[in-house]
Protein backbone atom coordinates (compact mmCIF):
# COMPACT_ATOMS: atom_id res chain seq x y z
CA UNK A 1 0.00 0.00 0.00
CA UNK A 2 1.43 3.29 -0.99
CA UNK A 3 1.84 6.32 1.26
CA UNK A 4 -0.99 8.46 -1.06
CA UNK A 5 -3.47 5.46 -0.55
CA UNK A 6 -3.02 5.66 3.62
CA UNK A 7 -3.40 9.30 3.31
CA UNK A 8 -6.36 9.67 1.36
CA UNK A 9 -8.85 6.93 -0.86
CA UNK A 10 -8.51 7.71 -4.27
CA UNK A 11 -11.33 9.35 -6.41
CA UNK A 12 -13.29 6.97 -7.96
CA UNK A 13 -14.72 7.98 -11.99
CA UNK A 14 -17.52 10.19 -10.60
CA UNK A 15 -15.76 11.81 -8.05
CA UNK A 16 -12.79 12.83 -10.91
CA UNK A 17 -15.50 13.69 -13.34
CA UNK A 18 -17.23 16.25 -10.55
CA UNK A 19 -13.67 17.22 -10.03
CA UNK A 20 -13.11 18.56 -13.52
CA UNK A 21 -16.72 19.73 -13.59
CA UNK A 22 -15.90 22.09 -10.44
CA UNK A 23 -12.53 22.99 -11.80
CA UNK A 24 -13.73 23.95 -15.31
CA UNK A 25 -16.49 26.06 -13.95
CA UNK A 26 -14.06 27.62 -11.45
CA UNK A 27 -11.89 28.75 -14.37
CA UNK A 28 -15.10 30.11 -16.50
CA UNK A 29 -15.65 32.28 -13.11
CA UNK A 30 -12.24 33.52 -13.00
CA UNK A 31 -11.69 34.10 -16.97
CA UNK A 32 -15.34 35.57 -16.67
CA UNK A 33 -14.26 38.29 -13.98
CA UNK A 34 -11.09 39.17 -15.67
CA UNK A 35 -12.87 40.13 -18.85
CA UNK A 36 -15.57 42.20 -17.24
CA UNK A 37 -12.77 43.95 -15.63
CA UNK A 38 -10.68 44.66 -18.48
CA UNK A 39 -13.57 45.46 -20.55
CA UNK A 40 -14.29 48.20 -17.57
CA UNK A 41 -11.24 49.62 -17.73
CA UNK A 42 -11.21 49.59 -22.23
CA UNK A 43 -14.45 51.53 -21.39
CA UNK A 44 -13.33 54.02 -19.59
CA UNK A 45 -10.20 54.28 -22.10
CA UNK A 46 -7.31 53.10 -19.35
CA UNK A 47 -6.56 50.06 -21.96
CA UNK A 48 -6.38 51.91 -25.33
CA UNK A 49 -3.38 51.92 -27.93
CA UNK A 50 -2.25 55.13 -26.64
CA UNK A 51 -1.60 54.70 -23.01
CA UNK A 52 0.63 51.52 -24.07
CA UNK A 53 2.96 54.41 -26.32
CA UNK A 54 5.45 55.14 -23.76
CA UNK A 55 6.56 51.88 -23.35
CA UNK A 56 7.60 51.80 -26.29
CA UNK A 57 9.92 54.96 -26.17
CA UNK A 58 13.49 54.22 -24.58
CA UNK A 59 12.76 57.72 -22.07
CA UNK A 60 10.27 55.67 -20.03
CA UNK A 61 12.47 52.66 -19.34
CA UNK A 62 15.24 54.98 -18.80
CA UNK A 63 14.44 57.39 -16.37
CA UNK A 64 11.35 55.18 -14.83
CA UNK A 65 11.70 51.26 -15.32
CA UNK A 66 15.23 51.16 -15.19
CA UNK A 67 16.24 53.13 -12.25
CA UNK A 68 13.37 51.39 -10.41
CA UNK A 69 14.86 48.20 -11.40
CA UNK A 70 18.36 49.02 -10.06
CA UNK A 71 16.51 50.92 -6.85
CA UNK A 72 15.20 47.62 -5.49
CA UNK A 73 17.58 45.34 -6.91
CA UNK A 74 20.17 47.02 -4.43
CA UNK A 75 17.98 47.05 -1.97
CA UNK A 76 17.26 43.38 -2.17
CA UNK A 77 20.86 42.55 -2.52
CA UNK A 78 22.03 44.53 0.97
CA UNK A 79 18.79 43.23 2.25
CA UNK A 80 19.97 39.55 1.43
CA UNK A 81 23.75 39.87 2.72
CA UNK A 82 22.92 41.18 5.89
CA UNK A 83 19.89 38.81 6.38
CA UNK A 84 21.98 35.60 5.93
CA UNK A 85 25.09 36.84 8.14
CA UNK A 86 22.76 38.07 10.63
CA UNK A 87 20.74 34.85 10.63
CA UNK A 88 23.86 32.46 11.23
CA UNK A 89 25.05 34.62 13.99
CA UNK A 90 21.06 34.64 15.50
CA UNK A 91 21.28 31.05 14.86
CA UNK A 92 23.79 30.09 17.10
CA UNK A 93 22.89 32.31 19.42
CA UNK A 94 19.80 30.34 19.29
CA UNK A 95 21.35 27.02 19.53
CA UNK A 96 24.30 28.17 22.23
CA UNK A 97 24.93 26.67 25.74
CA UNK A 98 24.51 29.38 27.20
CA UNK A 99 21.20 30.55 28.92
CA UNK A 100 21.32 33.82 28.41
CA UNK A 101 22.52 34.12 24.96
CA UNK A 102 19.96 31.81 24.18
CA UNK A 103 16.96 33.77 25.53
CA UNK A 104 17.94 37.06 24.32
CA UNK A 105 18.28 35.67 20.57
CA UNK A 106 15.29 33.93 21.07
CA UNK A 107 13.03 37.47 22.11
CA UNK A 108 15.18 39.11 19.12
CA UNK A 109 13.68 36.61 16.87
CA UNK A 110 9.94 35.70 18.10
CA UNK A 111 9.56 39.62 18.49
CA UNK A 112 11.16 40.91 15.25
CA UNK A 113 9.43 37.18 12.93
CA UNK A 114 5.72 38.81 14.31
CA UNK A 115 6.01 42.41 13.52
CA UNK A 116 4.97 43.34 10.12
CA UNK A 117 8.02 44.54 7.72
CA UNK A 118 5.95 48.06 6.76
CA UNK A 119 6.02 48.98 10.56
CA UNK A 120 9.26 48.41 11.07
CA UNK A 121 10.21 50.42 7.76
CA UNK A 122 7.97 53.62 8.75
CA UNK A 123 9.52 53.46 11.92
CA UNK A 124 13.45 53.30 11.27
CA UNK A 125 12.46 56.29 8.50
CA UNK A 126 10.58 58.30 10.82
CA UNK A 127 13.08 57.94 13.84
CA UNK A 128 15.66 58.84 11.02
CA UNK A 129 14.34 61.78 10.09
CA UNK A 130 14.37 63.07 13.49
CA UNK A 131 17.76 62.26 13.76
CA UNK A 132 19.46 63.60 10.87
CA UNK A 133 21.89 61.35 11.42
CA UNK A 134 22.00 60.67 7.08
CA UNK A 135 21.60 62.52 3.93
CA UNK A 136 17.22 62.73 3.51
CA UNK A 137 17.59 60.94 0.10
CA UNK A 138 19.45 58.08 2.08
CA UNK A 139 16.96 57.51 4.59
CA UNK A 140 14.06 55.47 2.69
CA UNK A 141 17.20 53.17 1.42
CA UNK A 142 18.13 52.60 5.41
CA UNK A 143 14.37 52.17 6.58
CA UNK A 144 13.52 49.98 3.68
CA UNK A 145 16.85 47.52 4.81
CA UNK A 146 16.64 48.07 8.04
CA UNK A 147 12.54 46.56 7.66
CA UNK A 148 13.90 43.64 5.62
CA UNK A 149 16.86 42.54 7.28
CA UNK A 150 15.24 42.74 10.74
CA UNK A 151 12.39 40.40 9.42
CA UNK A 152 14.36 38.10 7.09
CA UNK A 153 16.82 37.68 9.61
CA UNK A 154 14.36 36.43 12.08
CA UNK A 155 12.65 34.03 9.68
CA UNK A 156 16.31 32.67 8.13
CA UNK A 157 17.39 32.04 11.77
CA UNK A 158 14.37 29.54 12.19
CA UNK A 159 15.35 28.21 9.00
CA UNK A 160 18.92 27.28 9.65
CA UNK A 161 18.09 25.94 13.01
CA UNK A 162 15.65 23.93 11.53
CA UNK A 163 17.49 22.68 9.23
CA UNK A 164 20.31 21.68 11.80
CA UNK A 165 17.62 20.00 14.12
CA UNK A 166 16.74 17.58 11.24
CA UNK A 167 20.12 16.73 10.79
CA UNK A 168 21.21 12.84 12.38
CA UNK A 169 22.49 13.13 15.78
CA UNK A 170 25.58 10.81 14.77
CA UNK A 171 26.65 14.25 12.98
CA UNK A 172 27.04 16.22 16.54
CA UNK A 173 28.24 12.75 17.97
CA UNK A 174 31.13 12.51 15.47
CA UNK A 175 32.53 16.19 16.42
CA UNK A 176 31.98 15.67 19.64
CA UNK A 177 33.89 12.28 19.92
CA UNK A 178 37.21 14.21 17.67
CA UNK A 179 37.78 16.36 20.19
CA UNK A 180 35.20 19.47 19.20
CA UNK A 181 33.06 21.83 21.33
CA UNK A 182 29.70 21.68 20.93
CA UNK A 183 29.93 25.46 19.21
CA UNK A 184 32.42 24.13 17.40
CA UNK A 185 30.41 20.90 16.06
CA UNK A 186 28.05 23.75 14.73
CA UNK A 187 29.85 26.01 13.39
CA UNK A 188 32.25 23.68 11.67
CA UNK A 189 30.14 20.47 10.69
CA UNK A 190 26.30 21.34 11.72
CA UNK A 191 25.39 24.55 10.12
CA UNK A 192 27.22 24.33 6.68
CA UNK A 193 25.25 20.86 6.57
CA UNK A 194 21.76 22.88 6.97
CA UNK A 195 23.02 25.51 4.84
CA UNK A 196 22.86 23.05 1.85
CA UNK A 197 19.90 21.13 2.82
CA UNK A 198 17.86 24.38 3.16
CA UNK A 199 19.19 26.28 0.43
CA UNK A 200 15.81 25.69 -2.09
CA UNK A 201 13.98 27.26 1.13
CA UNK A 202 16.34 30.03 1.52
CA UNK A 203 16.42 30.66 -2.34
CA UNK A 204 12.74 31.06 -1.71
CA UNK A 205 12.99 33.64 0.67
CA UNK A 206 15.49 35.55 -1.43
CA UNK A 207 11.79 35.89 -3.72
CA UNK A 208 10.11 37.44 -0.70
CA UNK A 209 12.75 39.89 0.18
CA UNK A 210 12.31 40.95 -3.30
CA UNK A 211 8.86 41.27 -3.18
CA UNK A 212 8.91 42.97 -0.40
CA UNK A 213 10.69 45.83 -1.26
CA UNK A 214 7.80 47.09 -2.87
CA UNK A 215 6.90 48.16 0.20
CA UNK A 216 9.51 50.80 0.44
CA UNK A 217 6.86 52.94 -1.81
CA UNK A 218 4.80 53.83 1.51
CA UNK A 219 8.50 55.78 2.49
CA UNK A 220 8.85 57.21 -0.90
CA UNK A 221 11.59 54.90 -1.44
CA UNK A 222 12.22 55.00 -5.34
CA UNK A 223 11.83 51.58 -6.49
CA UNK A 224 10.23 49.73 -9.26
CA UNK A 225 6.45 50.26 -7.95
CA UNK A 226 7.30 53.60 -6.94
CA UNK A 227 8.25 54.64 -10.35
CA UNK A 228 5.76 52.86 -12.05
CA UNK A 229 3.22 55.36 -10.16
CA UNK A 230 5.19 58.60 -10.94
CA UNK A 231 5.31 57.12 -14.71
CA UNK A 232 1.65 57.02 -14.20
CA UNK A 233 1.13 60.45 -13.50
CA UNK A 234 3.39 61.61 -15.75
CA UNK A 235 1.67 59.85 -19.16
CA UNK A 236 -2.04 59.41 -17.12
CA UNK A 237 -1.61 55.66 -17.63
CA UNK A 238 -1.79 54.19 -14.34
CA UNK A 239 -3.32 51.23 -14.83
CA UNK A 240 -0.93 49.82 -18.01
CA UNK A 241 2.18 50.79 -15.89
CA UNK A 242 1.26 48.87 -12.46
CA UNK A 243 0.71 46.24 -15.15
CA UNK A 244 3.90 46.55 -16.72
CA UNK A 245 5.51 46.94 -13.29
CA UNK A 246 3.60 43.32 -12.04
CA UNK A 247 5.17 41.67 -15.17
CA UNK A 248 8.72 42.84 -13.96
CA UNK A 249 8.21 41.42 -10.55
CA UNK A 250 6.61 38.30 -11.97
CA UNK A 251 9.55 37.43 -14.42
CA UNK A 252 11.84 38.50 -11.68
CA UNK A 253 10.59 35.98 -9.00
CA UNK A 254 9.95 33.61 -11.67
CA UNK A 255 13.33 33.30 -12.28
CA UNK A 256 14.39 33.22 -8.54
CA UNK A 257 11.79 30.43 -8.61
CA UNK A 258 13.57 28.41 -11.19
CA UNK A 259 16.61 29.38 -9.86
CA UNK A 260 15.39 27.13 -6.82
CA UNK A 261 13.91 24.21 -8.63
CA UNK A 262 17.63 24.14 -10.24
CA UNK A 263 19.24 23.86 -7.12
CA UNK A 264 17.27 21.20 -5.75
CA UNK A 265 17.61 19.15 -8.83
CA UNK A 266 20.62 19.19 -8.46
CA UNK A 267 21.36 18.42 -4.77
CA UNK A 268 19.13 15.63 -5.27
CA UNK A 269 21.44 14.47 -7.88
CA UNK A 270 24.33 15.11 -6.42
CA UNK A 271 22.57 13.10 -2.90
CA UNK A 272 22.05 10.15 -5.17
CA UNK A 273 25.55 10.31 -7.14
CA UNK A 274 26.74 10.66 -2.98
CA UNK A 275 24.68 7.51 -2.32
CA UNK A 276 25.79 5.63 -5.02
CA UNK A 277 29.23 6.17 -4.42
CA UNK A 278 28.76 5.10 -1.01
CA UNK A 279 27.25 2.24 -1.63
CA UNK A 280 29.47 1.02 -4.34
CA UNK A 281 32.07 1.40 -2.14
CA UNK A 282 30.46 -0.37 1.13
CA UNK A 283 30.37 -3.19 -1.72
CA UNK A 284 33.70 -2.94 -2.77
CA UNK A 285 34.92 -3.25 1.20
CA UNK A 286 32.58 -6.27 1.75
CA UNK A 287 34.22 -7.71 -1.63
CA UNK A 288 37.86 -7.23 -0.16
CA UNK A 289 36.97 -8.45 3.27
CA UNK A 290 35.47 -11.62 1.69
CA UNK A 291 38.64 -11.84 -0.11
CA UNK A 292 40.88 -11.07 2.38
CA UNK A 293 38.95 -13.69 4.66
CA UNK A 294 39.35 -16.63 1.53
CA UNK A 295 43.25 -15.67 1.05
CA UNK A 296 43.31 -16.15 5.04
CA UNK A 297 41.72 -19.56 5.11
CA UNK A 298 43.92 -20.84 2.20
CA UNK A 299 46.78 -19.90 3.86
CA UNK A 300 45.53 -20.89 7.23
CA UNK A 301 44.83 -24.44 5.70
CA UNK A 302 48.08 -24.91 4.01
CA UNK A 303 50.22 -23.80 6.80
CA UNK A 304 48.34 -26.28 8.62
CA UNK A 305 48.67 -29.13 6.60
CA UNK A 306 52.67 -28.20 6.02
CA UNK A 307 53.09 -27.71 9.81
CA UNK A 308 51.37 -31.60 9.54
CA UNK A 309 54.24 -32.73 6.98
CA UNK A 310 56.93 -31.28 8.93
CA UNK A 311 55.58 -33.36 12.15
CA UNK A 312 55.28 -36.66 10.18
Amino acid sequence: MSAQQVLFDAPGPKAIRLYRIMALVGALIVLGVLGWIGWRMWDRGQLTADKWMPFLQWATWENYYLPGFWDTARAALAAIVISMSLALVLAMGRMSDLAPLRWVTTVFVEFFRAVPVLIMMIFTFFFLSRQGWFPDGLNPFIATVTGLVLYNSSVLCEVIRNGVGSLPNGQREAGLSIGLSSSQTRRIILIPQSLTAMLPTLVSQIIVIVKDTALGYIILYPELLTRARQLGSAEANVVPAYIVAAALFITINYGLGRLAEAIEVRQRRTSRTSAKGTGSATMGDAAGVAAGVGMHGKIGTGGTSGTAEDGY
